[in-house]
């Protein structure tokens, strides 16, 4: 029997159901995905975090600013008369009455010093002057009764009764004691002009304010010993206490030489204390002394006060603000108003960070004045966008930010 014979059904290929190409593929796009998910886990991670800041809104001003300041400076509030009262010999302190934050009048007795033996010495000398006084009177007596001797003796004289040796005695008693007599009334004045020297003394015991004021310190006590110059060993006092007269508060600056040229006598200061940062004082200088000191290349300003005020204190911290009125151009334009610190200098120029949209964008500003803590700009910044208030060092253009307002 013939074996079958081939037919076309024999040469056509079997192909499965499912291709064999998509069973292969399928891991491949799953390695794929795995690989782009592990690469955004690893992103996610190392990506660069927010860096928190703090922000401010910018607001707006008027347009034109009338006053600009030209220099910025600070300084200490000193007292134009103020003195370290002492008294002018040395002696024992017996009596203070005085107390820190007293006021006392010109005059007014502070203290009063030991003057037991200045007393006893008054006494002896007006005891003395007393006594020249009665030897004036006894002299006087004695004058008179001489020269009616010697008035008798020259009747007697021409009558040829006395010798001539009775009348040159009477005529040398009358001026012998004449001349007695001029030298008492000197011995009196020498004594009255003691007595007025030893009253002095006893004054100088007394110790008195100056001037009007109010005392800031007390620097010495009952029993101790007081002298107008210092002594050796530390156990003298050369003072009393010290009276300030709070009418002659000013404020004392010194002016690098550099920016001198930028204050005149008269010109408007705005004051601000330390210890009152919202409170502006307005002031005007007083006179620019007129010397430098070589050693800090300062020159010192004296600045004064418009209006005193009770809070102001002596050797208070102060900063001021130099202004100049119609001086300057007026600025165009609306201005906006920032915190002075979000200004910074950066490849000399002022720039600003401003948030948008959750990065920080940098910008070049223009600072037209400086009012207390704030800076006035005229370009660079829109009212109602967000500056960053102390930007950290670190921060740079683009970089991702999130706002805490102030």
């Amino acid at each position: 029997m013939d074996p079958q014979k081939p037919t076309l059904d024999d040469l056509r290929i079997k192909r499965s159901d499912k291709p064999e190409s998509n069973l292969r593929i399928r891991p491949v796009a799953i390695g794929i995905f795995v690989l782009v998910l592990a690469a955004g886990v690893i992103w996610w991670l190392t990506r660069p975090k927010a860096i928190e800041v703090r922000t401010a809104v910018a607001r707006e001003i008027g347009g034109a600013s009338g006053d600009h300041t030209v220099l910025n400076a600070s300084g200490y509030v000193t007292a134009r008369r103020a003195a370290t009262v002492s008294s002018k010999v040395t002696g024992k302190v017996i009596e203070v009455l005085i107390e820190e934050g007293m006021k006392v009048k010109e005059g007014q007795v502070l203290a009063r010093l030991d003057d037991t033996n200045i007393k006893a010495a008054l006494n002896v000398t007006q005891a003395q002057l007393e006594s020249a006084k009665t030897a004036v009177e006894e002299t006087r007596a004695q004058l008179k009764l001489a020269e009616q001797e010697f008035q008798r003796a020259t009747n007697l004289a021409r009558q040829n009764i006395a010798s001539q040796s009775d009348l040159d005695k009477a005529e040398s008693d009358a001026k012998s004691l004449e001349a007695r007599l001029a030298r008492q009334e000197r011995d009196i004045t020498v004594a009255d002009r003691q007595v007025a020297m030893w009253q002095q003394q006893m004054d100088d015991m007394i110790i008195r304010a100056p001037f009007a004021g109010i005392v800031t310190t007390k620097d010495a006590q009952p029993g101790e010993m007081i002298s107008p110059v210092s002594a050796g060993g530390g156990f003298t006092r050369t003072g009393i206490g010290t009276v300030v007269d709070m009418d002659s508060l000013e404020i004392e600056i010194d002016v690098n030489e550099s920016y001198i040229n930028r204050v005149q006598p008269g010109q408007p200061v705005v004051a601000t204390l330390d210890a009152y940062p919202d409170w502006k004082i307005p002031c005007k200088v007083i006179a620019i002394i007129p010397t430098a000191d070589r050693q800090k290349s300062t020159v010192k300003v004296r600045v004064g006060f418009d209006q005193l005020d009770a809070r102001i204190l002596p050797e208070m911290a102060v900063k001021v603000a130099f202004r100049e009125t119609g001086g300057g151009p007026a600025t165009a334009g609306r201005t906006v108003m920032v915190p002075k610190s979000a200004v910074q200098s950066r490849d000399g120029r002022d720039v600003v960070f401003v948030v948008q949209h959750g990065r920080a964008e940098r910008r070049a500003v223009t600072v037209i004045d400086t009012q207390g803590d704030d800076s006035v700009l005229s370009a660079g910044v829109s009212v109602g966008e967000s500056v960053v208030v102390d930007p950290p060092a670190g921060l740079n253009d683009g970089m991702p930010v999130r706002a805490r307002k102030l």
